[in-house]
């Protein structure tokens, strides 16, 4: 029953990553912790590994429409690349309980922030042609870059929750671009912060194939339906899971 439930979880993480172009991968860790009952240790670096493979099989679909900005992807994920080491380094030093209750508080502020959503306006990083003015926004871009990229290493997560919003609101890119540039900067910012796990913990093969494989299949369906989705009543329906999640997370860390 504890593993039929883990993998129905597993594909409503894909869907919601495949739709959304980031998000669902933040319930990776409490599903594996408190559903699965692995330790922390071992959830983060799956939780990694899930969310790198149903990431790159999302991005498909928004690389064959034309949805990836690759300079934008290629910055972010430079510049995340040793955050991602550092925050893998942090992980396997801190108290697990106090590794859950920031996890509980990193929810919520990604529910809070998804669901208080506002309309995207362009701002002063778009240039007169319609692209980017990377001398005023290329640091603003890098530092998204760093925060994604070490929160991916102590947490597990793929960051899409800051990615997409950071793209639209400081780089003024279309809701579609920002989330298929996300799904492509989860994909390598989750494979280096794996990386950074090897030699640290062992897999549950069994448990990882079939994870990861119902994630797979979630984002892989989700994906094309999410390019015609109505994009903010997606969002808010799954803001309001994510902030019962971190609920339920935060009652746990305090009972426990």
């Amino acid at each position: 029953m504890t593993l039929a439930a883990t993998l129905v979880l597993a594909l409503l993480i894909g869907a919601t990553l495949g739709a959304l172009g980031g998000g669902g991968s933040i319930l990776a860790v409490p599903v594996l912790v408190f559903v699965a009952g692995l330790p922390t240790t071992a959830a983060v670096p799956m939780s990694l590994l899930v969310v790198g493979c149903s990431a790159a099989v999302a991005a498909v679909s928004r690389i064959r429409a034309g949805h990836v900005r690759w300079r934008i992807a290629g910055l972010l994920a430079v510049t995340g690349a040793g955050a991602t080491y550092l925050g893998a380094l942090v992980n396997r030093r801190l108290d697990p309980r106090l590794l859950l209750a920031g996890f509980g508080v990193l929810l919520a502020a990604a529910g809070v922030r998804m669901l208080l959503d506002r309309p995207v306006r362009r701002t002063g990083c778009a240039a007169p042609d319609g692209g980017t003015d990377w001398r005023r926004c290329g640091p603003r871009t890098a530092a998204v870059g760093v925060l994604v990229g070490f929160l991916t290493g102590l947490f597990g997560v793929g960051g899409g929750f800051l990615i997409v919003p950071a793209l639209t609101l400081m780089l003024g890119l279309p809701i579609a671009a920002a989330a298929g540039t996300s799904l492509v900067v989860i994909a390598l910012n989750s494979f280096s912060g794996l990386l950074s796990w090897l030699g640290h913990v062992n897999f549950d093969p069994l448990l990882a194939g079939a994870f990861t494989a119902c994630t797979l299949l979630g984002a892989a369906v989700a994906a094309p339906v999410g390019c015609r989705l109505p994009h903010r009543a997606v969002q808010r329906t799954f803001s309001v899971l994510v902030l019962a999640a971190a609920g339920f997370l935060l009652v746990r860390v305090a009972t426990a």
